[in-house]
């Protein structure tokens, strides 16, 4: 491990300042990074990537786990700080050979494969609140290796992650993270352990990937009936399915007077299947 000394010149205080336009909020509460850290359960992998480490209070907690630990930042001041100050407090006199890097990067754009070729890994971290959801939806890609997602969202985003049918939060995010991970919403953060504190309550959850996560339909197909669905939310699916032209027999099927929250995650996935048998006809 590459061991890096002094303060650059674009950090020499050490202090990181928070950046509205990259949505930061940094956690201030330790016993609560500890716990963010402890979501991780360890199961299939031992590498994890933390998006947004800010100043490193998560991630000093990952670095204490038997993990390859990949911290990843668009700003460039957290990215000196842990590559200098980070690094001597909390590495420089541990005795520690597993994998640490940091690297300035936009988690939305970069090629993972640079880092995990074709191995399993876990994504943690404290989410910035104005692409977390983006963030879930990319997980969702590359769901052949994210076996394991944990971390902090806006509360209302991580419940709408976690909820079931019959709610009114239900909706695409839900279906298709549920669709391939078992969602479990954890516990909720105050605003009052941050710095500057955000203006909502913050929830905490964990993703597990299904151990039969194939779906028995085109998954493409699926994606497009369910967002298709809930563009719509307010109608039947009779409705807002209209584009796929299905056949009139099909149609008069009761499942179509239902609305899209009254939609179980299965019932999509049946749905799907049975669409794609008669688009094949």
């Amino acid at each position: 491990m590459k061991k890096h000394s002094g303060r650059s010149a674009e950090n020499p205080s050490g202090n990181v300042r928070a950046k509205k336009h990259l949505g930061q909020h940094f956690l201030r509460d330790e016993n609560i990074a500890r716990k963010i850290g402890d979501t991780l359960t360890l199961n299939g992998y031992d590498q994890v990537l933390e998006i947004g480490p800010g100043m490193g209070v998560l991630t000093k907690y990952l670095l204490e786990k038997d993990l390859d630990v990949y911290a990843m930042d668009l700003d460039t001041e957290s990215v000196a700080y842990l590559n200098t100050a980070f690094y001597n407090e909390y590495l420089a006199l541990r005795n520690r050979t597993r994998e640490f890097k940091v690297l300035e990067a936009d988690f939305l754009k970069f090629d993972l494969s640079q880092l995990f070729d074709k191995q399993q890994f876990a994504i943690t971290g404290n989410f910035p609140y104005n692409i977390s959801s983006q963030i879930v939806f990319k997980a969702i890609e590359l769901r052949d290796q994210v076996i394991e997602f944990t971390g902090m969202f806006q509360k209302e985003v991580a419940q709408r992650i976690c909820e079931k049918e019959g709610s009114k939060t239900y909706g695409i995010l839900s279906v298709l993270t549920q669709a391939f991970y078992d969602a479990e919403y954890l516990f909720t953060v105050p605003p009052g352990v941050f710095s500057p504190p955000p203006k909502v309550d913050s929830g905490v959850l964990r993703l597990r990937r299904k151990e039969d996560y194939g779906l028995p339909c085109d998954e493409r197909l699926f994606f497009r009936v369910v967002k298709s669905a809930f563009q719509l939310r307010r109608k039947t699916l009779r409705n807002s399915l209209k584009t796929f032209e299905l056949p009139d027999n099909l149609k008069e099927d009761a499942i179509f007077d239902r609305r899209p929250e009254q939609m179980s995650v299965q019932d999509f996935i049946d749905l799907t299947v049975r669409i794609e048998a008669v688009t094949r006809l």
